[in-house]
């Protein structure tokens, strides 16, 4: 099988982000089950290409981004809460949310170079009816 290419990924994952009701959905699996919106979207762009992946690839797949996540993502975004909560108090809070949100974007490709990395080590299964958002969520 061919190896999976982190932009055609990326431009997958652009797509359906800005699908009716996928960003809430996407959210809602981030903020209310702790559940990794890249790898979410990683595993909707493997059912897209009808592939395959077991629990344990699933394991190493969340491994392999736990520490950017952990370290870098999640206080970033606690950060734009806590300013947006605060933002009338915060001067120039539209440019410094801009610049997060910039900061923010670049990691999360970051994290799906991760991800499409360590995918490519993986010896995947073709399958007519992938699950593998099932076996995440």
């Amino acid at each position: 099988m061919n190896l999976l290419n982190g932009d055609d990924f990326w431009q997958f994952a652009c797509q359906l982000y800005s699908e009716d009701g996928m960003q809430a959905r996407l959210l809602d699996y981030q903020n209310q089950q702790g559940k990794n919106v890249n790898l979410c979207l990683l595993l909707y762009y493997l059912d897209s290409l009808n592939l395959t992946i077991n629990k344990a690839q699933l394991n190493k797949l969340e491994q392999c981004i736990s520490e950017l996540d952990q370290q870098v993502l999640t206080p970033l975004r606690a950060t734009r809460a806590y300013l947006k909560a605060n933002q009338t108090t915060i001067s120039d809070y539209a440019a410094i949310r801009k610049d997060l949100l910039s900061a923010e974007l670049k990691l999360e490709k970051q994290q799906q170079q991760l991800l499409i990395t360590t995918i490519n080590s993986f010896a995947l299964t073709l399958c007519s009816t992938p699950s593998n958002t099932k076996l995440y969520l």
